[in-house]
């Protein structure tokens, strides 16, 4: 008989009220298609087990995403997929759900994956070209010792996470905005989502 996890209500009631009944759709889904799964959280995200790690949602600011642990080989080359961490692309509502239908058939693929014990395919990791240092972050970090101290001591994913965050932005306004935050974080000692941390 499968589980629920007390984290995984606590998960939905604390998301946003547009994400709520996605989550709570796809999780019936998910119960409803493997009576003997077992919920738990991983990466501080919803997860569920079933002979191994099945599928897994998440809610964000402005979309939910759900995704199968051996997505290539359940879903395949679903270009939705590419909208979006997960395998269904952004979900907005409810309506951007596969039909139960699908849905069911993507679950009993997954179940048999891992009935079988067949592992899931490891991408090879695509070199990522470095992100330049903003020259006004540079002069922000030269400015404050600690938060230089924390940036050059964070992995470079960390920095990195940084880096594009004030790359991105459109506006020299947001970008000065930014790096303020940035560089009050990092004197903290935090780094760029620190909010989505387990804590």
């Amino acid at each position: 008989m499968g589980t629920r996890d007390p984290r995984v209500d606590t998960y939905i009631r604390k998301s946003a009220a547009f994400a709520r009944p996605i989550l709570e759709r796809l999780r019936e889904d998910v119960h409803a298609c493997c009576p003997d799964v077992v919920e738990t959280i991983k990466w501080s995200m919803p997860a569920f087990e079933y002979k191994g790690l099945l599928c897994g949602l998440a809610a964000f600011k402005g979309h939910c995403t759900f995704g199968f642990w051996k997505h290539a080989l359940v879903v395949g080359d679903d270009p939705k997929a590419d909208e979006a961490m997960g395998s269904f692309g952004r979900i907005t509502s409810v309506a951007d759900l596969p039909k139960r239908s699908v849905f069911r058939r993507y679950m009993r693929k997954a179940m048999r994956l891992n009935e079988r014990g067949v592992t899931a395919p490891r991408e090879k990791a695509r070199p990522r070209s470095p992100i330049p240092m903003h020259p006004a972050f540079k002069r922000a970090l030269a400015g404050n010792g600690k938060a230089a101290a924390t940036f050059e001591a964070f992995p470079p994913s960390h920095r990195r996470e940084y880096l594009e965050w004030i790359a991105e932005a459109k506006q020299e306004t947001t970008r000065a905005r930014r790096i303020g935050q940035a560089v009050d974080w990092l004197a903290a000692g935090k780094p760029r989502n620190w909010k989505h941390m387990k804590r």
